[in-house]
């Protein structure tokens, strides 16, 4: 069953583009709003990625629905283990690649987000990639959730439901064509 991300995914850049100054007090409230909450948790280690998200939780936040996205390096692996190890839940993003998600299953990921659209404005089909990882993670039985960013259309939608990704990221738009004729 294919499922779209009920929640709120959002990143500091975007918040401060928008003109929010008080960030984590924004992150606190959109937490109190949203069924699930993804952010980032950045830095330059693994160990400074595990010390922001632990900031992060620090202000309130519910370990059980805040998703801390990752991006996808061998530090962001590094990193995502440790936030595994913890408990806490992990989407590896910015990913383009088979090894690149296989490295993400391995570390535990909870999610591990390709991003079909921006591989499909490069001329690699994204939903290929999509199929790869479904392959690897059906045939070992890895836990690790497709979660498909960077949906742009409704043919990524129905694509993802065939192939087999188990979230997408789409814009309503895309959403609500699925209901046109």
């Amino acid at each position: 069953k294919l499922g779209f991300l009920s929640g709120l995914t959002t990143t500091p850049t975007f918040m401060q583009k928008e003109g929010i100054t008080d960030i984590d007090g924004t992150i606190v409230k959109l937490s109190k709003i949203v069924p699930v909450l993804q952010i980032e948790a950045l830095g330059n280690t693994a160990e400074e990625v595990l010390a922001e998200a632990e900031r992060q939780l620090a202000l309130g936040l519910d370990p059980k629905k805040t998703v801390f996205k990752i991006p996808v390096s061998l530090e962001g692996v590094r990193a995502c283990k440790m936030l595994r190890d913890k408990g806490y839940l992990v989407n590896v993003h910015l990913v383009y690649t088979l090894q690149q998600a296989y490295m993400a299953m391995q570390a535990g990921a909870t999610y591990v987000s390709p991003f079909v659209g921006r591989l499909d404005d490069v001329s690699t089909d994204g939903m290929r990639l999509i199929e790869e990882i479904r392959v690897i993670y059906d045939n070992y039985a890895y836990e690790t959730q497709i979660l498909a960013a960077s949906v742009r259309h409704p043919m990524h939608i129905i694509q993802c439901a065939q192939i087999g990704a188990d979230v997408i990221t789409a814009p309503l738009s895309a959403i609500m064509s699925l209901l046109n004729h």
